[in-house]
């Protein structure tokens, strides 16, 4: 499926001119040849447009939003509503990036319907390229669905936020042979389903460097080591744009959070000591207007 049609407000970079709307046999070719593939989460317009601008190939509107942005304390709480309005803002700033975004939770669930239901408003609503569906009890039945409906998936295994207290929290899994079995069933049951990428999450390396052996379609790591064939990270995590130090597998390229609280404090303070606005921030008038306006109000 190609990128959908991107209004003419959507800036772009001297990176960004001459590179064609990234799609889906793109993906495979860049694992063909070694490539490795960039992607990022981005819940809004400016986000996106920073990961246009970056040069990314991916971009996912992931139900992380649901924390980074919306405040919940999980991603389970949000909405398919608010996931579509993160999505299409999302899609607003993107040129190049293949666009995808999460089903939330509770709303494939139930049934092969109900998943290409919320799919189908996904690709229409949001302008959306593909979607992703966490591993779970149905997560192939509904990926082999979605596929069979035209809809393009990415799936997810390892740590899937959405059933993380199954899991027993937010911790890495495939620590085990056992759990590292389960963890490979899923990921070869949804490449079999029809998913064209699948999310490794929170796996030790060595495990996913033994899978990537059996993997034909691209391989997306975010705590998964370096065998895999591309790199996912969370926007507010990578740039610093939240508390705390985060998941071990994060790397913080940026402290923005502390610069923009900077740059309000100062603002903040220069309101309280009458220096802003300074006269060059004001407009200004002809005196005799200023005299007319003066007189005739009196």
């Amino acid at each position: 499926m190609s990128a959908a049609p991107v209004p003419s407000n959507v800036p772009t970079s001297a990176g960004s001119i001459d590179r064609l709307p990234v799609s889906l046999p793109q993906l495979a070719e860049k694992k063909r040849l070694g490539e490795p593939i960039v992607m990022v989460t981005a819940y809004d317009y400016p986000s996106a447009q920073v990961a246009e601008k970056a040069g990314v190939d991916v971009v996912l509107v992931g139900d992380s939003g649901a924390m980074t942005v919306l405040g919940y304390p999980s991603t389970v709480p949000v909405s398919v509503e608010e996931m579509l309005m993160l999505a299409s803002a999302a899609r607003r700033g993107l040129r190049t990036p293949l666009l995808v975004a999460d089903l939330p939770f509770g709303s494939f669930e139930t049934s092969n319907e109900q998943a290409i239901m919320t799919a189908s408003r996904f690709i229409k609503e949001a302008g959306v390229d593909a979607v992703k569906i966490e591993a779970n009890g149905v997560a192939v039945e509904r990926a082999r669905a979605l596929v069979g409906a035209g809809i393009p998936v990415m799936g997810h295994v390892g740590l899937t936020p959405q059933t993380a207290t199954a899991l027993g929290g937010y911790r890495a899994q495939g620590r085990t042979a056992e759990r590292a079995l389960d963890v490979a069933r899923d990921a070869l049951a949804l490449e079999e389903a029809g998913c064209f990428s699948i999310v490794f999450e929170a796996i030790p390396a060595p495990v996913a460097a033994i899978l990537m052996e059996q993997m034909e379609v691209p391989i997306i790591g975010i705590g998964a080591g370096s065998s895999t064939d591309g790199q996912v990270l969370v926007f507010h995590d990578l740039l610093g744009i939240r508390e705390g130090v985060g998941a071990r597998f994060v790397k913080r390229y940026a402290d923005i959070q502390d610069e923009m609280v900077a740059g309000v404090r100062a603002y903040a303070d220069d309101v309280r000591h009458q220096r802003y606005p300074a006269p060059d921030h004001t407009y200004s008038i002809d005196p005799g207007e200023l005299e007319r306006f003066r007189s005739q109000l009196g």
